[in-house]
């Protein structure tokens, strides 16, 4: 049996990143997959993404990763490109958007949003045609998922309908349910076609959020109140009372 860690949405978020990879490591997980939005929205971009490179085995590109990296001209995406610079931003730029795999006889998805769309926002409560899509066929093995892996909405969840298996691993950096870092676990006999135990389990990490609003308060980071808020209250800034 093999345990694989799978991150996301990071979004430059130092503190609570370094909290999820030493629950990580506190955990013995060697191996860590990255499903994108590295950087973006918080302070340090930078650094989170050298830190994705240096621990992660997998990463896979999100809409921010795709917005900083082919965007140009509004002013947060600006400031971000500015301190990434032009070699993280190729790094970024040449990300795979899926990762497919069996596990325990299952063929596993893992994707940001959708493997064929990276603009293809699900959430659970999503009509039931619409999350059917992000286990459609891709062109790397040309088969439906059995079960899939994403980020892109941060909000963790598993749900399980017409014999397959959704789940979503919430946002290390920007969680937008509960203020605590989050990120999934996954465990079953990896490259296996034959049925076996599979395991899928969501992690809730307790971070410094003081010490990440210190972050970007330091800054003249645009939109940097917005982000804050979030940070404090999970709740997304765009969303209606």
């Amino acid at each position: 049996m093999e345990r694989i860690a799978v991150i996301s949405d990071i979004h430059g978020n130092l503190p609570a990143l370094e909290a999820v990879l030493e629950d990580i490591k506190n955990r013995r997980i060697e191996r860590i997959f990255c499903l994108g939005d590295l950087a973006g929205k918080g302070p340090s971009s930078a650094e989170t993404v050298d830190i994705i490179r240096q621990h992660c085995e997998v990463v896979i590109k999100g809409n921010w990763d795709y917005y900083l990296t082919e965007q140009t001209g509004h002013e947060i995406l600006t400031w971000h490109q500015s301190i990434l610079g032009v070699e993280r931003l190729n790094y970024m730029k040449e990300l795979p958007i899926y990762k497919e795999f069996y596990i325990s006889g299952k063929l596993l998805r893992l994707c940001h949003a959708s493997p064929n769309d990276l603009f293809h926002r699900v959430y659970l409560s999503t009509e039931q045609s619409k999350r059917l899509k992000l286990f459609e066929a891709t062109s790397t093995l040309n088969l439906e998922a059995d079960v899939v892996g994403y980020g892109d909405i941060h909000g963790a969840h598993i749900d399980n309908f017409d014999g397959m298996t959704i789940f979503n691993v919430g946002s290390v950096g920007n969680p937008l349910d509960i203020t605590e870092a989050s990120y999934g676990i996954i465990e079953g006999k990896l490259d296996d076609k034959n049925k076996g135990p599979f395991t899928i389990s969501l992690v809730r990490v307790p971070y410094d959020i003081e010490l990440a609003i210190v972050h970007a308060t330091l800054t003249n980071m645009p939109e940097k109140q917005e982000y804050i808020d979030e940070l404090k209250t999970g709740i997304f800034r765009g969303r209606k009372a």
